[in-house]
């Protein structure tokens, strides 16, 4: 009994305020933003420099979403990924009000808030989003990205595995 009451204190606070999640999710834009502003400092559009036999460090644009989805379009989609960053935020919101002493599933919410943020500013300021992270395996590259957007992956799985914690119960 003492077990599963520990274990429920890890997934649940009797705190309900959102600060905590919203200095998360400050933490990631700022780290987003100050990684993406050094980086287009340091090299030039397309520049690339080796790191280790897997990863490089890169500047590259990507005026679509992920994996460069409707990134030669028009430019039309710098709005629609603009407004729908801002209703992923909106609702992101609520959800951290509603469920603030949901740890897990707040730590998840608080992570995709930032990541969500961070490439909201870069759509604002810029028009596209600045990607650096390079990974590849011989001549296969995994798409370049960015600090906001292993943010939002990390609160993915964290979603899955509040969910997965959730069923099990």
């Amino acid at each position: 009994m003492a077990k599963q009451k520990s274990f429920k204190n890890l997934s649940a606070s009797p705190s309900t305020s959102m600060a905590p999640w919203l200095g998360i999710a400050t933490i990631i834009v700022l780290l987003d933003q100050i990684t993406k502003i050094t980086v287009a400092r340091l090299f030039t559009y397309g520049e690339s420099m080796p790191v280790t036999s897997f990863f490089n460090l890169v500047l590259v644009h990507n005026k679509g979403a992920a994996f460069s989805f409707l990134a030669t379009e028009s430019g039309w989609q710098r709005y629609f990924f603009s407004a729908i960053a801002i209703g992923a935020v909106l609702f992101i919101l609520y959800l951290l009000k509603r469920h603030a002493g949901q740890r897990l599933f707040c730590w998840a919410l608080a992570l995709i808030l930032g990541g969500a943020v961070g490439n909201l500013i870069d759509r604002v300021l810029y028009g596209y989003v600045i990607d650096f992270l390079d990974f590849y395996v011989g001549k296969w590259h995994w798409p370049a990205f960015n600090i906001a957007d292993s943010a939002i992956v990390g609160g993915a799985a964290l979603f899955i595995l509040d969910e997965l914690r959730r069923v099990g119960k």
